[in-house]
């Protein structure tokens, strides 16, 4: 039987906690506020806190480094209502073992107790400072982006070469950003190579730089973007694209951290992060001897693979808001609200631009609007054909009703059956809540009293 201290303001989410906890064979005790729950875990040391970030008076995130510096060091789970980047890597640089999201699912929560209480781990996890106003696109409630936060801040504070991973438009940079932002180099220079944008007969002297006469053309020395990142991170975007040739002049810079300009014999040094990044698939690459083995191997040190978006459909409603804030922002636009129709049509998309294109939605959306919702008449005809059904054909000569119809009786039946109970409907007809909407809308179906499940 483990000792574990919830400490939250939210008294019926305490309660909640304290019985799970009780029924699942801990040994469960409340406290309401940070300093409350700190004179009680002197007294009789947990083994483990849930802390809620955001309360009255102290707040999780300040009073978390005096609840580690306990003896023994509990495990700190922090526990937050609020979904944002900058409070998870905070959260991590300060020695939280996880980050969990209200309403807590159970499950999760369940899964973090048994991996914490169940083997040791190091007291310290390396520290990573705030990034504050962090990316906006950067908002997570899935779990697959919540665990590219904590390797963000855990890989931060090494200098350790990081290769970036995923589809088109799935916020690479952005993320590349974030570690250089949450690390030592953060007062430093981020300075950003886009292997694929540079023909290759420049792409060597705008990485390495040239001495004066070096080329037809090259009047003057010119540093390369190794030598402007030094004390920061260079950041080599489309590293995939990048010839055999500049490859092997690239292997040398990776691996010993030093390069040589265009046209001189001497050799430079550089104490700059390496981030690369690539949307191909650089070990079917190696395998195919279109990229070098040992360069990959060098890169990869630290593999951050960041999922498409229609992996991550939790995060679509948080990305929008915060995008079509940012994006009112800097094109004076007076969008204020948006359709649940266009939030499930979203749900329903595959994104093959992933969050580019999404951003690229809103932004046409704001810029031409001639009111202050975001609609469905917003959307683009083809996004709209991939995820609308077709008009139903009319009834038959044989007078049997169309597809139509049938759809409408058997979901309003399973609706019945369940007493309306959207959760208990969806897993019945195989199909997500967003659908079962626009199935509701389509058809008229109300349930009595208009309630919600």
């Amino acid at each position: 039987m483990s000792r574990v201290l919830v400490v939250d303001d939210d008294k019926a989410c305490a309660r909640t906690l304290e019985l799970h906890l009780r029924a699942q064979g801990h040994d469960p005790v409340v406290a309401y506020d940070a300093d409350a729950g700190l004179m009680l875990a002197r007294v009789e040391p947990p083994e483990l806190v849930i802390l809620d970030i955001r309360m009255e008076g102290r707040s999780g995130l300040d009073a978390l480094p005096d609840f580690r510096a306990l003896q023994p060091a509990p495990e700190v789970v922090m526990i937050t209502a609020f979904h944002d980047m900058a409070s998870t890597i905070a959260a991590m640089q300060k020695g939280a073992a996880d980050y969990i999201h209200k309403p807590i699912d159970v499950d999760e929560l369940d899964a973090a107790l048994e991996r914490l209480l169940g083997v040791e781990r190091p007291d310290q996890l390396l520290p990573v400072r705030d990034v504050p106003g962090g990316p906006l696109q950067m908002v997570a409630r899935s779990r697959a982006m919540k665990e590219v936060f904590k390797t963000i801040g855990l890989v931060a504070r090494s200098n350790a070469t990081v290769l970036i991973t995923g589809e088109s438009g799935t916020g690479k940079e952005l993320v590349a950003h974030a570690i250089h932002n949450a690390s030592e180099q953060a007062n430093g220079p981020f300075v950003v190579v886009n292997c694929a944008a540079v023909v290759e007969s420049l792409l060597e002297s705008d990485m390495f730089g040239h001495e004066k006469g070096a080329f037809t053309g090259a009047v003057g020395a010119q540093p390369g973007k190794f030598a402007l990142a030094q004390g920061g991170t260079i950041f080599l975007d489309e590293i995939g694209e990048m010839s055999a040739t500049m490859q092997a002049k690239l292997l040398r810079a990776v691996q010993y951290k030093e390069f040589s300009p265009l046209g001189s014999a001497a050799t430079s040094h550089t104490d700059a992060r390496i981030i690369a990044a690539t949307n191909l698939d650089l070990a079917s690459q190696v395998a195919d001897g279109r990229f070098r083995e040992d360069l990959y191997y060098r890169l990869q040190v630290v593999n951050l693979n960041l999922p498409p978006l229609r992996d991550r459909i939790e995060d679509l409603e948080d990305l929008v808001h915060a995008l079509l804030v940012r994006i009112n922002k800097e094109m004076q636009g007076g969008i204020t609200h948006v359709d649940q129709a266009v939030l499930d049509c979203f749900a329903e998309y595959t994104w093959p631009g992933n969050v580019r294109e999404l951003e690229n939605l809103l932004m046409r959306a704001v810029a031409t609007a001639t009111g202050n919702v975001l609609a469905m008449d917003a959307l683009p005809a083809d996004m709209k054909r991939a995820v609308l059904p077709p008009d139903a054909p009319a009834t038959d000569s044989f007078g049997l009703g169309s597809l139509a119809d049938a759809e409408r009786l058997h979901v309003q039946r399973v609706l019945q059956a369940t007493g309306w109970h959207r959760g208990e409907a969806c897993a019945i007809l195989g199909i997500s809540r967003p659908r079962l909407r626009r199935i509701m809308r389509e058809h008229r179906l109300i349930s009595p009293g208009s309630s919600e499940d």
